[in-house]
């Protein structure tokens, strides 16, 4: 009964013991993913901005293609529209025709022909109409004419429409993209109080560099923005991203440059510069092409950086990896 007593009450701190055990490793695992520190943030931060500035390029290109392609449409779809009118006078023309032709007693197949609004069946109806007389003929061949561009411009017009709706799709896409980016980017800055809002309504500030002419012109616009909001897709006025604010300078200067920083690198094809020339106004292109600002000067560039900061004048030491620049 003692050995008994005594195995009894041992059993109470090894289970005990036990108990502790698996606490004390469920709490160690629910611990067991350290935040991030400061440096890994950044560095995580660091590589977010690198791809959103290709993702925000690749929204961008998306969105000037389905304009491109609702524009088209909007023209086919307003020539199909006056097609139809002129269809609708000939055929009031070929109306009065078979009035006529009736009186004369002439009639030969017109019933119901005026009433098909089908191009193809028109043309099948008018087929057997073949005694007529000049002015008839020439009136039945406009009308033959009409209907068959009338096919042509209907079928063009669909296939604008067709193409429209994929390129929005596209760019419903693109932009679900970008906004995944631009929270992770939005909550890594929050963490580091890093995140800069920015003012909408920033007065900027004075352009006293050395540039001349039409690059004078917009380096004042650019600099005139600095304390604006970046902004995937912003052309201004109340925010901006990188190529937005390069084509909004280089406008207020009379020059039309492309929407995307890969379309304004290719569009300066022929005009190209050294990194070893530069002159204020040139623009200057990131490594991959996804980002792009303009030379002020002195070594320094204005550009819109990326989401959390705002348009700024920097050194070229503190920008990134610059490929090549162009001089609008």
């Amino acid at each position: 009964m003692a050995v008994r007593g005594i195995q009894g009450v041992g059993r109470i701190p090894v289970i005990a013991g036990l108990v502790a055990v698996v606490v004390l490793t469920q709490v160690g695992g629910a611990e067991a993913k350290p935040k991030p520190t400061v440096a890994q943030t950044k560095a995580r931060l660091a590589k977010l901005n690198d791809q959103a500035d290709k993702v925000v390029d690749r929204y961008n290109l998306a969105g000037e293609h389905w304009k491109k392609a609702r524009k088209e449409y909007n023209a086919l779809n307003g020539r199909l529209k006056k097609q139809m009118e002129n269809i609708d006078q000939l055929r009031a023309g070929l109306v009065s025709v078979a009035v006529s032709t009736y009186q004369s007693g002439d009639l030969l197949t017109w019933p119901n022909l005026m009433t098909q609004r089908d191009p193809e069946s028109l043309l099948s109806g008018l087929a057997s109409v073949d005694q007529m007389s000049a002015g008839q003929a020439r009136t039945l061949a406009e009308f033959e004419d009409a209907t068959r561009s009338l096919k042509g411009h209907r079928d063009e017009s669909k296939a604008a429409y067709d193409k429209a709706v994929k390129l929005l799709d596209d760019l419903r896409k693109q932009k679900k993209d970008v906004e995944k980016l631009v929270g992770e980017q939005e909550s890594l800055l929050r963490r580091l109080n890093a995140y800069n809002p920015g003012n909408p309504n920033s007065a900027g500030i004075k352009y006293n560099g050395s540039a001349s002419g039409n690059a004078r012109t917009a380096l004042q616009f650019a600099y005139a923005q600095v304390g604006k909001p970046y902004r995937y897709g912003g052309t201004g006025p109340a925010a901006y991203d990188c190529s937005g604010l390069t084509q909004a300078a280089w406008r207020a200067a009379g020059v039309s440059l492309p929407r995307t920083a890969a379309q304004q690198y290719n569009w300066g094809a022929s005009r190209r510069v050294s990194l070893n020339a530069l002159q204020p106004g040139d623009l200057l292109f990131a490594s991959g092409l996804g980002h792009v600002g303009i030379y002020a000067g002195g070594g320094k560039m204005v550009h819109a950086p990326q989401t959390g900061d705002v348009v700024k004048v920097v050194s070229l030491t503190a920008y990134r990896s610059i490929m090549g620049a162009v001089r609008p």
